[in-house]
């Protein structure tokens, strides 16, 4: 069951049910009630509408998908995205850092989010070290504290990906991440939502990025040092988890900092972010 938020011919904004290369707004659909925005599908839905959407087969009188334009599934996140960093043991070589005994948690902003296709700013009097990290990030769908890794499955609603842009002079130089994870336009989402039942668990998705069509990441989400169930058990002790939260897990070897030299992007590239099963996040850098 892949979510999705569109702007249809008429420049209507909606969310979808998308399948087979076809989208229908979630308004033609029965529900018990009308949802015109992901986050409040994700807090108040019911299991009726689960099934409802699960069994749905009239994509014939949805839209093609090639016909409007897929944007990112959030306009805005409830609150600003979890990262968890240096959680693939290769990335930690590429990295150049150590293997932590606890997790490196921090937080990215995402006051301005960019979607599928959308066009991400390489501001060169910010910075010029633009780096490209591709994630698999959880989408929670019930309250909770203090979770077990048991029963961090029921928490969840479903999964996107993330590619979660970083300047990596502004990293270094202030030593918190914040900074340089968190120029408007880094924290790209989508293309869609994919709720947790289309999953088979413990999670084994090919993980994948792209520049210009160079395979640079290539791994699979089996090799997370801390899979999802730890993660969300770790980060809910003592912290109140809400529907819509957004938990990037960390990216796999192969981002441009580890090469030697370094392969930062530049305008004009294209950065594609594929994982198995969601589909691909694809932006192009642009500069001023």
């Amino acid at each position: 069951m892949k979510l999705i938020r569109f702007k249809d011919k008429q420049g209507n904004i909606a969310i979808g049910l998308e399948k087979d290369d076809c989208v229908v707004d979630l308004k033609e659909i029965h529900l018990s009630r009308q949802f015109t925005d992901l986050n409040e599908f994700i807090a108040e839905h019911n299991e009726e509408d689960i099934e409802t959407l699960q069994d749905f087969n009239g994509y014939k009188e949805g839209e093609p998908l090639d016909e409007v334009e897929v944007l990112a599934p959030f306009k805005t996140t409830v609150h600003d995205v979890i990262c968890v960093g240096l959680n693939y043991k290769e990335h930690i070589e590429e990295s150049r850092s150590s293997a932590a005994e606890n997790a490196v948690y921090f937080s990215k902003r995402s006051e301005v989010i960019s979607g599928p296709e959308d066009e991400v700013l390489l501001d060169l009097k910010v910075q010029n070290s633009m780096d490209y990290e591709a994630e698999l990030a959880i989408v929670i769908g019930k309250r909770g504290k203090n979770i077990s890794e048991e029963d961090a499955l029921d928490y969840i609603f479903g999964f996107t990906i993330l590619n979660d842009f970083t300047a990596r002079e502004l990293q270094q130089k202030h030593g918190q991440w914040f900074k340089g994870k968190s120029l408007d336009g880094f924290t790209s989402i989508g293309p869609a939502v994919v709720y947790k039942g289309d999953f088979t668990f413990p999670l084994e998705l090919d993980i994948e990025s792209r520049v210009n069509g160079e395979a640079r990441q290539g791994s699979n989400t089996r090799l997370m040092i801390r899979d999802i169930g730890r993660l969300i058990y770790e980060l809910s002790q003592g912290v109140t988890l809400v529907p819509g939260d957004i938990i990037a897990t960390g990216t796999p070897k192969g981002v441009g900092m580890g090469f030697t030299p370094p392969k930062y992007l530049k305008a004009g590239d294209t950065v594609e972010c594929e994982i198995e099963g969601i589909g691909v996040l694809r932006n192009t850098i642009v500069s001023e």
